[in-house]
């Protein structure tokens, strides 16, 4: 991410005690080594850049730092202004805070439809956004250090019974503004079934909120329902954020002993992590009908006009355009980029899992300069 100085000279040079001395050559000959007046046409102004936003979940701020400066490399007159906050988050600045954003990418595709097809915008009369494209995946997982507490016992069979020891910090992203916060409640739900171990849920989450997360079972399907005011206990060992990003750096400061992060951005960072089987880690495919068997509904007002419910399924990133986008061709150029060769060896480099073919929803209103991405799906 770029930081943008703005440089103030005269007031820098003055506070500092500098001034600029000006020649006076020889006065009483009348000649003068002053320099001529600057004429408008002898100056060049350097010409401005367009700003391209671009708002996008946590979990891609890395991949995404490096395609922002490859895309400006070979597009200098764009400016990329890179936003990451937690999916629903991303979303909200484009729904409820109004701001005009260029490209709005998620970490969950089922967020798009859900909460900007059926917003719409008040200037304009049209929904927020008319089709995206699914184009990445990534796969749940545990993430700790050599200094979290039960660091030498856990492993991939008893970590579900290290995590709701006494005294134990586990960190999970707020499931009202992130993905990543409702998947780690399914993950726990899933977990049951996997390891044939009944009360996992229960033994990590219920008991440390001050507003229960509530879990209902109906043969075999599961809801979990999320209160409006999610606050952890005092001393519950859960720590909540607004983003899982957010908990990288608790994890390294030691205030926190694990986290439920996505895989891609725990070797990001060089953590240590238990791999959760696919069955859990809600990155197969093909354990799809399983994951379906999970869902997760929020009691939150700010869902009042669309029904806040998100059903297990195989983790999937979605980008897409706001209809109100400033810069829609720029946008469109930006997004071909990332699913272009270059912007696959970034997301690959980066250790985030990209599709082999891109899945459009709403084919036929996707650009035009992005059809190509969508074979088969476009009307003719």
């Amino acid at each position: 991410m770029k930081f943008r100085l703005h440089l103030y000279l005269i007031l820098a040079l003055s506070l500092s005690g500098c001034f600029v001395r000006l020649p006076t050559g020889d006065m009483t000959s009348g000649t003068s080594t002053i320099p001529p007046t600057l004429k408008s046409s002898d100056v060049t102004t350097p010409k401005e850049k367009t700003p391209l936003r671009v708002f996008c979940a946590g979990s891609l701020i890395r991949p995404f730092d490096e395609l922002e400066k490859a895309f400006e490399a070979l597009h200098p007159e764009v400016d990329v202004l890179m936003e990451c906050h937690g999916s629903i988050q991303v979303i909200r600045h484009v729904t409820e805070l109004h701001e005009k954003i260029d490209v709005v990418a998620t970490a969950d595709h089922a967020l798009i439809p859900m909460l900007m097809y059926a917003t719409t915008d008040a200037e304009t009369g049209e929904p927020y956004a008319e089709w995206y494209i699914r184009f990445a995946s990534n796969r749940l997982a545990l993430a700790y250090t050599p200094q979290s507490r039960g660091a030498d016992q856990i492993d991939e069979d008893n970590w579900y019974n290290i995590i709701p020891q006494p005294g134990v910090r586990l960190g999970i992203a707020d499931p009202r503004f992130d993905a990543s916060g409702y998947r780690a409640l399914m993950a726990l739900r899933l977990a049951e079934d996997a390891y044939t171990q009944p009360g996992i849920f229960n033994n990590v989450i219920q008991g440390r909120f001050k507003h229960p997360i509530n879990i209902f079972e109906d043969d075999d399907f599961t809801e979990i329902s999320v209160p409006g005011i999610l606050e952890p206990k005092p001393d519950s060992g859960i720590l909540t954020r607004g983003a899982s990003i957010q908990l990288i750096a608790l994890l390294q400061s030691g205030d926190l002993d694990y986290a439920f992060e996505y895989e891609s951005v725990i070797r990001q960072h060089g953590l240590n992590w238990i791999k959760l089987p696919d069955a859990v880690n809600l990155g197969s495919e093909a354990n799809n009908p399983q994951y379906n068997r999970v869902q997760v509904k929020m009691d939150f007002r700010r869902f009042a006009s669309v029904e806040p419910v998100f059903k297990g399924e195989q983790i999937g990133y979605g980008i897409t355009i706001p209809t109100n986008a400033p810069h829609p061709d720029l946008a469109a150029k930006f997004i071909a980029f990332l699913l272009g060769p270059e912007g696959r060896r970034l997301m690959e480099a980066n250790f985030h899992p990209i599709l082999k073919q891109p899945v459009c929803d709403q084919a036929p209103s996707v650009p035009p300069e992005l059809g190509s991405f969508c074979p088969g799906e476009l009307s003719p």
